[in-house]
């Protein structure tokens, strides 16, 4: 299967790497692969959350390698060049202590894993998974082509919203019907990272036999599942404090200018809360638009840029250059307003009204902010 890079690469990007060692390690790697270069740089998860990383040397597509890991852990390979974000070439694996891969294929197109028993199993999974989501890519596909042609991109999205959910769901039966046909596959476990839902995985392990379910492969999937749950809660909480109706927590933070200001003194007037940071990068392509909103609904309604994870320095400084002229405080890392309002994201902007209950909460850059505020405002 053709595999997509994911963000262990970008992760690993500013690391300088040093060189690997075919004779060490307890997961062992070999293979040939069309499209490797002279170099690929390992990225290995460590026991602290951080990551360790070796340069691999490649002579016509071949390669050898090995990394030791202290549970299954994913990896992954790279060139250089990708993890300048100049191209896309790599792959990623699970190493599973005391096993050895060997990766044959095509990075472009599809690339397979033979070797010990677990990536004999996994080669099996994956072409299983392969085969469930032919479909979908076939689909893409032909929208790619489509869009080539000149067709109406309103058109062609109107069809992926109305066909890929249920091409998703191929993929879906089809890694479920895998690991009920192969509950004992240590590879099955492996898989459930790919559901990407938190039922449907719960409803994968519970297809596992006990000792795979219980066994080695636990530490990879149940940490990613554990994860997904503190997620769903979270989520499931600012969805309540972040409801229409419910009355915006009052608070008080510095200004620009180092005095106290708090919520409840602009009662009265619409207020949009706009919590944000100079380090957010849609944070700041979406100033010009909210600028002009501004500007556009002029006394009409307050914006408080609440600026996060930042020193005063930088915030000051960002005002200044993208010349924001609504009010401004600074959140201290030990104030509690994010936990009251349970951002989860940036930017956040949380529409308060002038009896001080929240309107409508819109996480990112979000066209209905705009369009919620012409509604509110517009003549």
């Amino acid at each position: 299967m053709k595999k997509t890079i994911l963000g262990m690469a970008l992760m690993a990007a500013a690391i300088v790497p040093q060189t690997a060692s075919a004779d060490k390690g307890n997961v062992h790697f070999k293979g040939q692969l069309v499209g490797l270069k002279d170099t690929l740089v390992v990225i290995i998860p460590t026991a602290d959350n951080n990551v360790s990383h070796d340069t691999v040397f490649v002579k016509n597509g071949s390669f050898e390698f090995s990394v030791t890991v202290d549970k299954p852990k994913m990896i992954g390979a790279y060139t250089p060049a990708t993890l300048r974000r100049q191209e896309n070439v790599g792959f990623q694996a699970i190493a599973v202590p005391g096993e050895s891969a060997e990766l044959s294929g095509d990075l472009a197109s599809a690339y397979y894993f033979s070797g010990s028993k677990f990536y004999r199993e996994y080669n099996e999974a994956d072409r299983a998974i392969e085969a469930a989501g032919k479909p979908f890519q076939s689909f893409m596909d032909s929208l790619d082509a489509r869009k080539a042609a000149g067709e109406s991109r309103e058109a062609l999205r109107k069809e992926y919203k109305d066909k890929v959910p249920a091409l998703r769901q191929q993929i879906t039966d089809g890694i479920l019907k895998f690991i009920k046909e192969h509950p004992s596959y240590e590879a099955s476990a492996a898989i459930i990272l790919q559901l990407d839902d938190l039922a449907k995985m719960n409803d994968a392990v519970n297809l596992l036999s006990p000792e795979v379910r219980e066994g080695r492969m636990k530490s990879f999937y149940k940490p990613y599942i554990d994860n997904m749950m503190a997620q769903a809660q979270a989520e499931a909480e600012a969805a309540k404090k972040q409801a229409a109706g419910v009355e915006a927590p009052d608070f008080t933070l510095n200004d620009i200018n180092g005095n106290p200001l708090t919520l409840s003194s602009l009662r009265g007037k619409y207020v949009v809360l706009d919590f944000w940071g100079s380090w957010c990068i849609w944070c700041i392509k979406g100033f010009p638009e909210m600028k002009k909103y501004y500007e556009k609904y002029k006394g009409k309604f307050e914006i408080l840029g609440i600026d996060c994870n930042d020193t005063q320095e930088k915030w000051k400084a960002a005002v200044e250059k993208h010349a924001l002229p609504w009010l401004h405080v600074y959140y201290p890392r030990e104030s509690t307003v994010l936990a009251d309002y349970a951002v989860q994201g940036f930017p956040t902007k949380i529409i308060v009204g002038p009896d001080g209950k929240i309107v409508k909460t819109v996480t990112g850059e979000d066209p209905s902010f705009y369009t919620l505020l012409d509604e509110l405002f517009g003549e």
